[in-house]
């Protein structure tokens, strides 16, 4: 990366983590993260972890920042059609096209060879059920090819700020900052390292795993948990909320064919037919 280029990448990215802060500040938001040390201070890392909230992106980068590193996220294209859309790109955050994929993936490992740290979502997409949904090999085939440690991670608490769904109106919930005071947790687990020869649906099972005990423990805290007689959609209903199950989320979820299918989580088996 060109020397200004990489200033202009590292200023911009430096004024978005001093703006976000301010953002947590002002919402009175309790962002809690665990596991730093398992972002390594120099070289490739690959994060990856459960994607629950339009937000994830902005907490499943804070240990990483405070590592002292700058991560790089895989997001999806239309975000670039966004006011936010320039500072994505001055940061080099990647974007995803659907249909093509492929430039995406090259990018992302052109980051992880210059010894960057890449984050992204191998659910691709938000699961509706709050569970772990059918994963795509990419993370496993990027940490395969490069060598890069694959750091797997889950959030909770986000979800309640901004997340999917649909109102009896059927449109999606939009974001509620009405409520201060939230609670977000972030955890990372230690890596997994990826051998050239190990299986790529092998190594995404195992991740699919991981992930979903890092992010039933979180679910289970106290502080996350409904309050007595408590209406809540944005609870996984296996834990005794009133979101959707796996099967009801599979009408909503927009999931690529060629995904890992869960053997992990309340979702274990279920795919669509056909």
């Amino acid at each position: 990366m060109p020397l200004r280029t990489t200033f202009v990448a590292d200023l911009t990215y430096r004024a978005t983590v001093r703006a976000s802060r301010a953002a947590f500040r002002a919402l009175r938001l309790d962002v809690r993260h665990e596991g730093a040390r398992h972002v390594p201070a120099e070289g490739p890392a690959l994060l990856v972890a459960n994607h629950a909230s339009y937000l994830d992106f902005l907490f499943l980068g804070v240990p990483a920042v405070e590592r002292g590193r700058t991560p790089r996220f895989l997001c999806r294209e239309p975000m670039w059609h966004t006011p936010a859309g320039w500072a994505l790109d001055r940061m080099h955050h990647v974007p995803v096209d659907r249909a093509a994929p492929a430039g995406a993936y090259l990018e992302a490992r052109r980051l992880l060879e210059a010894g960057e740290v890449v984050g992204l979502f191998p659910e691709a997409g938000i699961s509706y059920s709050f569970t772990v949904r059918a994963l795509m090999r990419g993370a496993a085939s990027l940490a395969r090819d490069t060598g890069a440690p694959l750091v797997p991670g889950a959030m909770w608490g986000a979800q309640r700020i901004w997340t999917v769904g649909r109102t009896p109106w059927g449109t999606e919930p939009g974001p509620d900052f009405s409520r201060h005071g939230r609670v977000v947790d972030i955890h990372l687990d230690p890596p997994l390292h990826v051998a050239p020869g190990d299986d790529l649906t092998e190594v995404t099972t195992a991740l699919g795993h991981r992930i979903t005990g890092l992010l039933e423990e979180l679910q289970r805290r106290p502080h996350h948990r409904p309050r007595p007689g408590e209406h809540a959609p944005w609870y996984p209903a296996h834990l005794g909320g009133q979101g959707l199950t796996p099967t009801e989320a599979r009408e909503l979820d927009s999931v690529p064919r060629s995904a890992v299918w869960p053997t992990w989580g309340p979702g274990a088996g279920s795919r669509l037919e056909g």
